[in-house]
């Protein structure tokens, strides 16, 4: 970790809670909410998820696997999410979650009119803005904990998933 954690204190509630009260619980509050209200299918969810967790180099988050009514996906997702352009593992909507979030992450300048065509064709817009905002919160939080070195000891709220 690249920050100084007192003694006895969880390093994630320390950082994310008490060292910016007026910021972090609110970031807390978005990073946790696109797991709780996400109305996206589990794969898409997932590729997106995992695209960023890939890109951030989150160690947390590429071992993480969200769980919804007990149900995760298979173990060799993540392999298929890096190879997302080749893989016979995913549907259109999966693969696309899975481009848009690298687009997203490394390149939101070339994403260009052919892309938005083939994702209307797969998405609806409240579907486009719901994934984007999964994929901001994802790109922001998950690299601000690799960032700091507390993605070796992140942990979230149980009813989030598991890891």
């Amino acid at each position: 970790m690249f920050i100084d954690i007192p003694d006895g204190k969880d390093p994630i509630g320390y950082v994310w809670g008490e060292m910016v009260p007026g910021i972090g619980p609110a970031a807390a509050g978005a990073a946790t909410a696109v797991y709780a209200h996400s109305t996206l299918g589990l794969r898409e969810f997932e590729a997106a998820r995992l695209r960023i967790a890939q890109i951030n180099g989150c160690l947390f988050c590429q071992d993480w696997r969200t769980e919804r009514d007990g149900v995760k996906v298979e173990e060799t997702f993540d392999q298929a999410v890096r190879d997302w352009r080749t893989t016979d593992a995913f549907d259109d909507r999966v693969r696309l979650a899975a481009e848009y979030s690298e687009r997203y992450a490394l390149d939101h300048h070339g994403i260009d009119d052919e892309f938005w065509e083939r994702m209307r064709a797969s998405y609806t817009d409240r579907e486009i803005v719901e994934l984007s905002i999964c994929i901001g919160s994802w790109l922001a939080f998950g690299r601000l904990n690799r960032v700091l070195g507390l993605d070796a000891v992140c942990v979230l709220p149980s009813h989030l998933g598991s890891r």
